[in-house]
């Protein structure tokens, strides 16, 4: 996937996902992108359950954590801020969804964008982002897909600074923060799609990442299929968590 940055305040600089059973995902994923994982550390913003973080070649690349109950299984991407108190205010039309105390001050935040998508914010400091992004089996993009890119615009537009910039003959456009690439919107319309935040990781094979999956109890949402420069497919994990992996053909 196009590079971008992941390192700035105002950038998608984390991933994780949320399950029912972090264990049976840690393994699932482990097996799946040869990750290793730390040892568990409680959940943020006081809720119950373990959090894990994955590690490829020793540095940082995502996490897996304890879903609240009736909370459903997927991926967060979340963005760095300077301060995650200051930006609640900023939230425009979207609402807080975690932590339910808005003193906290454990650096960590969920928030819903105006169309009810879930994304995360990290406070800046350390260990607030992955170390390792852009390689093979690592976090490659994150893309907001919606029927409303207008909106999209307007509420990212004011909680981040970010700005879309249409592309020649593909369906998506970029989303640039001081004209270096943070993200990807596509526009859903006529699409029976919901909201999401979608993520995306580099692989070597797409053919055989789906096929793996699917030997370790998940599923192929999307089959493999080509597209400008990449051949891509859609995964979803045994507990429902679903993920794009692309391989690049250039």
């Amino acid at each position: 996937m196009t590079a971008r940055d992941t390192s700035s305040v105002g950038a998608p600089c984390w991933v994780d996902t949320w399950q029912p059973d972090p264990r049976a995902a840690k393994d699932f994923y482990g097996q799946l992108f040869g990750w290793s994982f730390d040892e568990p550390v409680p959940m943020p913003s006081g809720l119950d359950g373990d959090y894990y973080a994955a590690r490829l070649h020793g540095q940082l690349v995502a996490g897996i954590g304890q879903a609240p109950p009736q909370s459903p299984t997927g991926w967060i991407t979340h963005v760095r801020v300077d301060d995650v108190g200051e930006s609640r205010a900023l939230r425009a039309q979207g609402r807080l969804l975690l932590p339910s105390d808005p003193g906290s001050d454990d650096g960590f935040a969920v928030l819903a964008d105006p169309a009810g998508v879930p994304f995360g914010l990290r406070q800046a400091g350390e260990n607030d982002g992955v170390e390792l992004a852009n390689e093979l089996n690592c976090w490659a993009m994150s893309s907001l897909h919606t029927s409303d890119v207008g909106r999209a615009q307007a509420f990212y537009g004011a909680m981040f600074g970010w700005e879309i910039k249409s592309l020649p003959d593909v369906p998506f456009s970029l989303w640039l923060r001081s004209d270096r690439v943070v993200a990807v919107v596509t526009a859903t319309d006529g699409v029976q799609v919901p909201p999401h935040w979608s993520v995306n990781f580099a692989v070597g094979d797409a053919d055989a990442v789906a096929q793996h999956a699917v030997a370790l109890g998940g599923a192929i949402v999307m089959a493999p299929a080509d597209t400008p420069g990449f051949r891509s497919a859609v995964i979803s994990d045994p507990q429902g968590g679903v993920v794009a992996v692309s391989a690049a053909t250039d």
